[in-house]
């Protein structure tokens, strides 16, 4: 009878520790969503006078273009490629 509850116990205890993998996934995957989102909006109200939204006053643009390396060489890549969309479909696709 021992046995058997330890069995049941190591059973229920291994299905636990693959429910809490399986949250903790789900929960990283969601923050890191949540994290792109925000880099995007912070993209947006920096970079604002690009697309005819009102920019902060220079002074603070200039000093958050820093941190705006990656927003930057993703919007060159778009203007690069904007009239082509065979250009942008094999670059996503990496073909070479």
């Amino acid at each position: 009878m021992n046995v058997f509850i330890k069995d049941m116990k190591d059973k229920i205890s291994g299905a636990w520790k693959i429910a809490d993998e399986v949250f903790r996934g789900k929960a990283v995957d969601t923050i890191e969503f949540e994290l792109e989102e925000l880099e995007h909006i912070f993209g947006i109200l920096v970079l604002g006078s690009y697309v005819g939204m009102p920019s902060p006053p220079m002074q603070i643009s200039l000093d958050l273009m820093p941190f705006m390396e990656k927003e930057l060489i993703l919007m060159m890549k778009k203007v690069d490629t904007a009239n082509e969309p065979i250009s942008d479909l094999f670059s996503v696709l990496n073909v070479d």
